[in-house]
């Protein structure tokens, strides 16, 4: 179905390329597509990112918007993040190999997967024979593209062959080229002190794989028939090789027409030309060679421009040029085939009536290829897939109806060693092993679930097994990660891990429905909470004191315990005390995970010691954080993983974890225990809604027929792998919603029985 669009509906784009000055044939192109889109559609706003291969080099103009560092990944992610908030509805990318950083460039993809514009992707280079960097990027962004343009139709066929790419993606717009008038190349020879030569041109930057070589071992032969030829090679060295070589391989270039005897039928004009001087170069030869040596060169923007102002044109058969040069256009002779150039050269410098038939010919094809014909093909597509994105209706917030706990998919990731981290898709990741945080977790949920007791008598054996052999008795510390073969990767574990275990035991004694699991775990808690008193991580302080409030309520007179919650809570209120600000009301002059957990610990350290201060400081920057967790729709938005560690800044929206959702369900319901308040039920509500679908996407992340829940919101979609942390995620934040549910139909039915 062809999807119509009103031209004017495209009011602001995004445009990702190299951009001048930055001297090479890319930058030329997006500074050319830029200035077309504008003068051709001059109501559109287009912003330009420039790939910035040297920071603080180059002077951008005015037009660029924002420069991207090239091999700084953080810049990639600042850029989605000033793209998305800026209001442009889609991004063009011009792709090449080698101007975005990480591995195949693999950097754009970060930059791409951070916001939620359709993107339309120009590809310059499309390799036949990738390796497998360059395959695993080119395919990953055919995914995220919703349009690619190919400047040949060979590039349509590589993409289709060799990428697997859908034909409906695909669409071939030529180059760009200036609209020139046709001109006799006498009249600008005296421009350029060129009156009464012969001139056969190259331009371009100067490289070892442009084939000057040929071209200069043709001319002995050239110059007896011609003695008034002269070969221009125009273009400035490329920088990556004056950064390897500086100028050898010029000064190679020289010493052979110097050798062959015809140094002065060459002219080297070492400078980076661009726009109206180009042209007049170009224009005033009569003949334009492109002696390249690769046969795969798929866009040749030098060789458009020569056939845009209507130039006879001697060409290697690389990809672009068998196609634009086709029917007569231009003439090909061999790879390297030095007798070939000299006698076509020849035979059009000695034959004007087949030299300007080419020439007519050639502008003719140029003519269909101007920049305003590349700009209106270019809006189209932009307009076809901005009108086929979904449009998103904000529906209102349902009624949260919670989800029974199932087991299912936390078995499917376990093994009798313990649960495994990760996942891909569904299938258990075993590259990756296992970790005390998912152990600790699973260890908790046994005890919270309803489950058959041989059920939860196995699983619970693994899991505090597990917990119990990570405990390193050397250093005093649990160590975190294993690897498959239950070999592990350190002796000990980060301070989150440890006081998540501690939080674990002192649940599991607490709430585990058998004794024997009880006395278990109230043994390791004594034998191990004393580490405790030496943690330094906000979040690992939290997570240790309520493993303490738990304790005390199966133990009022257990010390340990006492002395982890009266040990941390004025720390925290120190650190919130130096932190805020009138707008800021938060421990940490940053967000990070787990955020809800801090206010949560500092309410329970004040409901298990009797300290209302406690209990009205955790309530209090609990309503702070989940104010910052609204969106302005007013659902629950997980304060986005991109968000970290930004001082005083606002949440960003992506990605969003079910980390953060759970954590603010059992916060919400802590809150709720201590102060009745109806305000905590609907809050952890909103917040369970999350997983359903109640989100910035509308989608839910929970798959109900087996228990499974995707690892995140991501812009342009779900991260639909189901890691333990997330299933955990959604399984311990069905039962504490279920638990607090019944817990507010008491109250309720209290009061209406007082009233």
């Amino acid at each position: 179905m062809t999807v119509r669009f009103e031209e004017d509906s495209i009011k602001h784009l995004a445009l990702i390329g190299n951009y001048l000055p930055r001297m090479c044939g890319l930058a030329t192109f997006t500074t050319d597509v830029h200035t077309a889109m504008r003068e051709r559609f001059p109501d559109i706003r287009v912003d330009v990112y420039a790939m910035d291969d040297h920071p603080g080099r180059y002077s951008y103009p005015p037009a660029v918007t924002g420069s991207i560092a090239q091999d700084v990944l953080p810049a990639y992610v600042d850029a989605a993040r000033q793209i998305e908030a800026s209001g442009a509805q889609a991004i063009w990318v011009q792709h090449e190999y080698g101007i975005y950083g990480g591995a195949a460039g693999e950097h754009l993809l970060t930059l791409l997967d951070r916001t939620t514009l359709p993107v339309i992707v120009t590809l310059h280079t499309i390799l036949e024979k990738p390796n497998a960097d360059e395959r695993r990027v080119m395919e990953a962004l055919l995914r995220r593209a919703a349009r690619v343009v190919v400047m040949a139709e060979r590039g349509r066929d590589i993409l289709r062959r060799v990428y697997g790419a859908s034909p409906r993606q695909i669409v071939m717009i030529p180059h760009g080229v200036p609209d020139r008038a046709l001109v006799e190349p006498d009249t600008l020879k005296p421009k350029f002190g060129w009156a009464g030569r012969e001139v056969v041109l190259t331009f371009g930057l100067l490289a070892p794989n442009k084939g000057i070589e040929t071209m200069i071992e043709a001319l002995p032969a050239l110059v007896e028939r011609h003695p008034t030829l002269l070969y221009t090679i125009l273009g400035s060295t490329h920088p990556n090789l004056v950064a390897h070589e500086g100028e050898a391989y010029r000064d190679r270039l020289k010493a052979l027409a110097a050798d062959l005897g015809v140094a002065d039928h060459v002219m080297f004009i070492d400078e980076f030309f661009v726009h109206d001087q180009l042209i007049d170069y170009l224009q005033a030869a009569d003949i334009y060679a492109t002696p390249y040596t690769n046969p795969a060169q798929i866009t040749s923007g030098t060789l458009s421009y020569a056939i845009g102002v209507g130039k006879a044109v001697i060409s290697t058969p690389y990809v672009h040029a068998t196609e634009i040069l086709a029917d007569g256009h231009g003439v090909l002779v061999d790879f390297g085939d030095v007798a070939a150039f000299a006698r076509e050269i020849d035979r059009l410098l000695s034959n004007d009536r087949d030299r300007e038939r080419l020439v007519s010919r050639a502008y003719a094809r140029g003519r269909t290829m101007i920049w305003p014909r590349l700009a209106e093909a270019m809006l189209h597509e932009i307009g076809a897939i901005v009108a086929a994105r979904p449009r998103r209706i904000v529906k209102s917030i349902p009624l949260v109806r919670p989800l029974p706990a199932d087991f299912s998919a936390v078995e499917r990731m376990s093994d009798s060693t313990g649960m495994y981290q990760h996942a891909i898709y569904s299938v258990p990741d075993r590259r990756h092993g296992y970790c005390i945080d998912d152990n600790a977790r699973a260890l908790i949920l046994t005890s919270a679930m309803e489950l058959d007791p041989v059920t939860r008598d196995k699983w619970m054996t693994v899991y505090a097994s597990f917990l119990q052999y990570a405990w390193n008795p050397d250093i005093r510390r649990f160590r975190n990660f294993m690897r498959f073969d239950r070999s592990w990767c350190e002796e000990e574990g980060s301070e989150d891990s440890n006081g998540r275990t501690l939080w674990a035991l002192g649940v599991t004694a607490r709430d585990a429905v058998e004794r024997k699991h009880r006395d278990w775990a109230a043994m390791m808690f004594d034998t191990t909470a004393s580490l405790a008193l030496e943690l330094g991580s906000l979040r690992a302080q939290a997570f240790a004191m309520l493993g303490a409030a738990a304790m005390l309520e199966v133990r009022p007179d257990h010390q340990l315990s006492r002395q982890i919650l009266e040990q941390f809570p004025d720390q925290h209120l120190a650190l919130l005390d130096s932190a805020r600000r009138p707008e800021w009301q938060w421990f940490e002059i940053v967000l990070a995970y787990d955020n809800a957990r801090v206010p949560q610990a500092l309410i329970a350290a004040g409901r298990a010691l009797g300290r209302d201060d406690y209990v009205r400081c955790g309530l209090q920057t609990l309503s702070w954080i989940v104010s910052k967790q609204t969106s302005p729709e007013g659902r629950f938005r997980a304060v986005g993983h991109e968000s970290f560690h930004r001082p005083y800044a606002e949440p960003l929206q992506f990605d969003q974890q079910p980390l953060e959702a759970h954590a603010t369900v059992e916060a919400c319901a802590e809150a709720f225990a201590a102060s009745g308040d109806q305000r905590w039920f609907d809050e952890a509500e909103r917040a369970y809604g999350w997983f359903l679908g109640a989100n910035d996407l509308d989608l839910p992340l929970v798959t109900a027929a087996d228990g499974g829940c995707f690892d995140g919101l991501m812009p342009t979609g779900l991260n639909r792998n189901q890691g333990a942390e997330s299933i955990l995620a959604l399984q311990l934040a069905s039962c504490a919603i279920s638990g607090l549910s019944k817990a507010a139909q008491s109250v309720a039915g209290a009061t209406r029985a007082v009233a």
